[in-house]
């Protein structure tokens, strides 16, 4: 497995994040608004104790790694913001990367139902479509902006905690934070409705599964013995890609900070289209995304690398 870290492009002062505050950023020509929250840099435990209750094998060992400052999305991203990439609505101006195309036409209506206006979290995308929403504001704005590493990810839903939640261990509270099979009637809610985590994250737990950048090992954790800076795995597959935080239909211990799961083909299963759709999934009303910019720009060599990664699809 390829393993790079993030850290290793960037000349990081830790007293950097100190300095940052939570801001927006109002794509242009447009009142839209993606809010972001500063995560300071630090060390944690990745993964859960062998104690931990509905522990799964591949959330161990739990290893010691140290993140670097960046920022993350305050909820996950909307169909209001994504809708506005599908259709490039917005010229492209500042085409610093390759010229990117908008999704293909669904076939269908993608939310199944489940709402698009007014803040409810996109579902039903391929982790190469939300890569490409990130090359999209690259291209509006400059700054880098792409999906969390699955360490960063669990570093930020657990806002310092060491507990399966990070409001504790009794999942009897997970209803006043999330949106999960208990409480959510069968389908996701609009974003921020609930009570956020203590770094101010909402709907880390639930509502949306939330892809990450890292391809998915289902064996164990042992890979981040050896990059526990910052650490970031490319996928060199077609699957699979981590996926974190659980969703709606998920029970309570699918929403654990250390659970995690992998994509599979089956997220495609309905899909009638030949080959099927780099952008879409027919079986994903529950999988989403939120977005980081790490705290210091990467070069330019790794920005593109990034967003061209192959595979082009989920």
């Amino acid at each position: 497995m390829k393993k790079l870290g993030f850290g290793f492009f960037f000349t990081l002062s830790f007293l950097f994040i100190k300095a940052q505050e939570p801001y927006s950023l109002t794509i242009p020509n447009t009142s839209e608004k993606i809010e972001f929250v500063p995560i300071p840099a630090g060390d944690f435990f990745i993964g859960s104790p062998a104690t931990e209750a509905n522990r799964k094998f591949n959330e161990g060992p739990q290893i010691k790694l140290s993140i670097s400052p960046f920022f993350m999305s305050k909820f996950e991203i909307t169909w209001d913001t994504y809708l506005l990439f599908q259709n490039l609505e917005i010229s492209k101006t500042q085409n610093t990367v390759d010229a990117i195309s908008g999704p293909t036409k669904p076939y269908v209506e993608m939310s199944f139902g489940q709402g698009k206006n007014g803040g409810f979290p996109v579902c039903n995308i391929t982790q190469y479509a939300a890569r490409a929403y990130c090359k999209w504001l690259y291209q509006l704005t400059r700054d880098f902006y792409r999906l969390p590493t699955e360490a960063e990810w669990e570093y930020a839903a657990r806002a310092g905690s060491k507990e399966a939640y990070h409001f504790g261990q009794d999942p009897k509270t997970l209803a006043e934070y999330a949106w999960f099979y208990e409480n959510s009637n069968g389908a996701y809610k609009k974003v921020g409705l609930k009570k956020p985590n203590a770094w101010g994250l909402y709907d880390m737990y639930g509502n949306v599964a939330e892809w990450t950048s890292d391809a998915f090992t289902e064996m164990s954790l042992k890979r981040y013995e050896t990059a526990s800076k910052d650490p970031y795995f490319p996928s060199e597959t077609l699957y699979a890609h981590t996926i974190k935080g659980g969703h709606w239909d998920s029970d309570a211990d699918a929403c654990r900070s250390a659970s995690r799961e992998g994509s599979t083909p089956a997220l495609k299963r309905r899909d009638p289209q030949i080959p099927r759709s780099k952008w879409w999934l027919t079986n994903a009303p529950f999988l989403g995304f939120r977005i980081v910019k790490p705290a210091v720009k990467p070069s330019l060599e790794f920005i593109n690398n990034y967003y061209s990664l192959p595979p082009e699809d989920n």
